[in-house]
């Protein structure tokens, strides 16, 4: 898996681009909340906060395949909750919302694997 400090730093990067969204979009929330996360999700999370963090967290992704897999999941989930908080805008709003989560998802898609090659 990644250290900690790149782990922060995807983090930071995926809260900017989420806020960038929020900015494009005056009424959708700047910040990541646990209202754009879906319900099954939020009690996955729920449950593996109560065990703690795992061992692999700590653990820093020693190839770029492993560090692709890492990225893809990350991505995934943040469009996930893109589109969480797309779902929370009026229906008109709704369509573009949706349009722009996905091309920022195929843009970041697109970088990956250079990305993951590159150490991060």
């Amino acid at each position: 898996m990644r250290k900690p400090e790149t782990m922060t730093m995807q983090a930071a990067l995926a809260a900017a681009c989420l806020m960038a969204m929020g900015l494009a979009h005056a009424q959708m929330p700047q910040t990541s909340t646990d209202q754009n996360v879906p319900a099954a999700t939020a009690r996955q999370q729920a449950a593996e906060i109560a065990r703690g963090d795992p061992a692999r967290w700590s653990q820093e992704d020693t190839t770029a395949e492993a560090r692709l897999r890492t990225l893809r999941k990350e991505m995934g989930a943040a469009l996930q909750e893109a589109r969480g908080a797309c779902r929370a805008l009026p229906a008109p709003e709704r369509s573009a919302c949706n349009k722009e989560a996905q091309a920022n998802y195929q843009k970041d898609m697109a970088g990956a694997r250079a990305q993951a090659a590159a150490g991060g």
